[in-house]
This record gives structure tokens, C-alpha cells and sequence, in this order.
């Protein structure tokens, strides 16, 4: 039987009988010391392990009963309960404890491409850190999108950014002043987030009235290149001499040239995270299936979808614009910048859960 299996039975058993055995208790602690590098992003040692491992339970005890309110496709216990030991939970201890070692408000990044479940994951976390006393706040980098008119003259003068989301189509300087406002209002104070509908001006999208918050304890702030970081010139270069697909043509290269340059002006928004975690699927062209998946649940509510030849373009797009081999792998080795890996499978299940080393 799997690892993930054994956890989520042995799980399964726990939350049937309140009352722990030593066998059990056991049990748990080898699980989570067995994986030293999961150990270690969650701040656990054999002196530590008991005292977190019994927090964790708690809270799973506590919110896994009110689990299917929330909302979510359903998915196999088993599945649900792995995720909440491995990740939801010990990730949102984590959050928690980093917000205790600061003044004010965490700004916590969340950095993943298209389909690697960034959305759900911030509304899991939101209503784990709610119940231990923390508001949070969701916040997306596709909240920062630029008006559908100011979209429209971008376009005009760079036909290549013919869809939102590449670095030039989002407004940097209100996501500072946000985050800035979130980082400096009393905890009375009403700070306006922006909010952007993507179903207006055809699938366009556009600006909507923005939400009014006041008292959040924790920010996260999520996108598909947030926190990503320009390379240099040179290093670029070099990449390209020998480029990954989908980056094919010349023109696909200075695309690649001029998304980089652009990358550089989103640095002062990156300076506002307190820290980063990259979610990492174990082949990023696993893209392609999860937008698949989604295109093909929005036909089935009668709603219009991309077929698949739409979806490859459309995916391979982003990819041009800022490549996951070269924006983002070299992320996992940069402690610096990233303080937390996760790299899922294709069920999106953790694979491995490590500190940039």
C-alpha cells in the first residue's frame, strides 16, 4: 500500500474513535519523521513532533466533519484527508505562526500555473486560519488586471498580448498601494480590494466595484508567475540558444526577450510578500490535461468551452510568455526567494513538500 494510502487509513481510523492508542500515536509520529525534508518545511523534529502532530489532529478532528460545506467537487475521502494531514493543515500552522512573528498583517505569495489548484487551496486555508481565529483574505494577481480599455489599447500597440494575464496587463502599482494599505491599516480600517470579472466584454473581463475588508490577519496572494524573477540577459540568451517548447520561432524568442524585460517592473509588487510557496506539478504540461478537465466541466453545466486545440493554444501561450523550466524551476532552488515547495501529482496530491536548499 502507498504511503498516501497508509496515512489516510490510519487517519480514517482516528477521526472514527476519539481516543488515541499508543499504537496510533505512534504510528503518526514515524509517518511524519519518516519524510525529513516534509519534516523540516513544517519546522518538526523528534522534540517537536508530538506537540504539532496533536495540534494537527485537533483541527482536523474539528473541520473535516464541516468539510462539504464548503463547497468543493467532492473527491475521495481518502484523498481529502491526505491532503488536510500533509499540506491544509501543517501549511496553515505554518501561516499562522509567521503572522505571530510579525506587527502586522502576513503577506503570503502563492505562486502555480494554470489547473495546479492555487484557488482552492487559498479558500481551503481561508477557512482553516478563520476558524483558529486569523481573517484572511483571498487575493489574486488577476485582480490587478488592467481595465478592459486600457487592455484594449495594449493590444493596439502589441498585438502579441492578445489575452490577459502575460507581465504588462496588470496594474503594478495598485497592487502595491493594496498590499501596502493591507501591510498598514489599524485593523478598523476599511481597505478597498479590487475585484475583476472575467465574464464581462465577452470573456473579456473588467473591473467590478471592489470589496471593502477591514481586520485581516493574513493576505494570500496568489497568480501563475507571482513572484517570478527576470534572468539576465545573458542567461536568457543562452536559454533560447536551445529553447524548450513551445518557444519554436524568432518571433517566439523575442517574445520570450520582451515578457522577461516586462517581468522587472513587477519586482516592487514581489517586495511585498513576506513569503512565497510554489506549488509544482511533477510535469508542467499537465497544464493542458487540468484545463481540459475544467473546459470540459463547463460544457457539461451548458456553458461555452475551448476544445482542444483552443486549450493547447491558449496554454502554450503563457508558456511562450514565461516558461515554467525558466521562471520558475530555478525558483525550487532559490532559498532566498521561495521559502516552500510543494510539487504535486497529476491528482494534485502532494509529492514532496521541501524548503528551497
Amino acid at each position: 500500500m502507498a504511503s498516501s494510502d497508509l496515512i489516510a487509513a490510519l487517519l480514517a481510523e482516528v477521526l472514527a474513535d476519539p481516543a488515541l492508542s499508543s499504537t496510533q500515536a505512534a504510528a503518526l509520529r514515524q509517518w511524519e519523521l519518516a519524510d525529513a525534508d516534509r519534516a523540516q518545511a513544517w519546522g518538526i523534529d523528534p522534540d517537536t513532533v508530538d506537540e504539532a502532530l496533536a495540534e494537527r489532529l485537533h483541527w482536523l478532528r474539528t473541520l473535516v466533519p464541516h468539510h462539504a460545506l464548503l463547497g468543493l467537487p467532492p473527491a475521495p475521502q481518502a484523498v481529502t484527508l491526505t491532503l488536510y494531514w500533509q499540506l491544509w493543515l501543517p501549511l496553515a500552522i505554518t501561516l499562522k505562526q509567521a503572522r505571530e512573528s510579525l506587527p502586522r498583517p502576513l503577506i503570503q505569495g502563492i505562486l502555480g500555473g494554470q489547473g495546479t489548484g492555487k484557488t482552492t487551496l487559498s479558500l481551503i486555508l481561508r477557512h482553516i486560519l478563520e476558524a483558529m481565529g486569523y481573517p484572511t483574505l483571498g487575493f489574486s494577481i488577476d485582480d490587478l488586471y488592467k481595465t478592459y480599455s486600457e487592455r484594449q489599447q495594449i493590444r493596439q500597440a502589441d498585438p502579441r498580448l492578445r489575452w490577459r494575464g502575460p507581465p504588462g496587463t496588470h496594474d503594478v502599482d495598485l497592487g502595491i498601494r493594496v498590499l501596502d494599505h493591507l501591510r498598514q491599516a489599524p485593523s478598523e480600517e476599511a481597505v478597498a480590494i479590487p475585484r475583476f470579472d472575467k465574464s464581462l466584454h465577452g470573456g473579456e473581463g473588467d473591473r467590478v466595484a471592489p470589496d471593502l475588508v477591514c481586520g485581516v490577519e493574513i493576505v494570500l496572494f496568489e497568480g501563475w508567475f507571482l513572484g517570478t524573477r527576470p534572468l539576465a540577459t545573458a542567461a536568457l540568451e543562452a536559454q533560447l540558444a536551445q529553447p524548450p517548447d513551445p518557444i519554436r520561432t524568432e518571433a517566439d524568442r523575442q517574445f520570450a526577450r520582451d515578457m522577461n524585460r516586462q517581468l522587472a517592473t513587477y519586482l516592487p509588487l514581489w517586495d511585498r510578500l513576506d513569503r512565497l510557496m510554489i506549488l509544482y506539478p511533477q510535469d508542467y504540461r499537465i497544464s493542458k490535461v487540468w484545463r481540459q478537465q475544467a473546459e470540459q466541466q463547463m460544457k457539461a453545466q451548458g456553458k461555452s468551452g475551448m476544445d482542444n486545440d483552443q486549450i493547447d493554444a491558449f496554454v502554450e501561450y503563457f508558456w511562450q510568455a514565461l516558461h515554467p523550466d525558466l521562471f520558475v524551476a530555478p525558483l525550487k532552488q532559490d532559498r532566498q526567494h521561495a521559502q516552500l515547495v510543494v510539487e504535486i501529482n497529476q491528482d494534485r496530491t502532494p509529492r514532496a513538500i521541501y524548503t528551497p536548499p
